[in-house]
């Protein structure tokens, strides 16, 4: 099992950027995929982005945030970060980490981004 605490999230201007951060607990860190989703108020829950376990060398990004958010992992520090760039007001949303593993999957508590115009 895994747990997960996200942070960075806050208040930006749209154009702005934030950078948030996933904290996970536990040895196994490097075998989990991971991903960050959105869900904004009255909409269903979104992936942003996923990258693979181990290395990271396989990434996957929502049409909407591709060209304009980065995940990257860091095994040896258990955390995953999303970089938002070219932030805007539509990425307004509470963005969760969750990690998946051997078909459980587990989630953090969420981080609120709100991007103002």
């Amino acid at each position: 099992q895994v747990q997960l605490v996200e942070s960075g999230g806050g208040l930006v201007q749209a154009g702005g950027s934030l950078r948030l951060s996933c904290a996970a607990s536990g040895s196994t860190f490097s075998m989990y995929g991971m991903t960050w989703y959105r869900q904004a108020p009255g909409k269903q829950r979104e992936l942003v982005a996923s990258i693979s376990p181990g290395s990271g060398r396989n990434t996957n990004y929502a049409a909407s945030v591709k060209g304009r958010f980065t995940i990257s992992r860091d095994n040896a520090q258990n955390t995953v970060a999303l970089q938002m760039n070219g932030l805007k007001p539509e990425d307004t949303a509470v963005y969760y980490c969750s990690a998946y593993l051997s078909g459980n999957s587990y989630w953090g508590q969420g981080t609120q981004v709100t991007v103002s115009s």
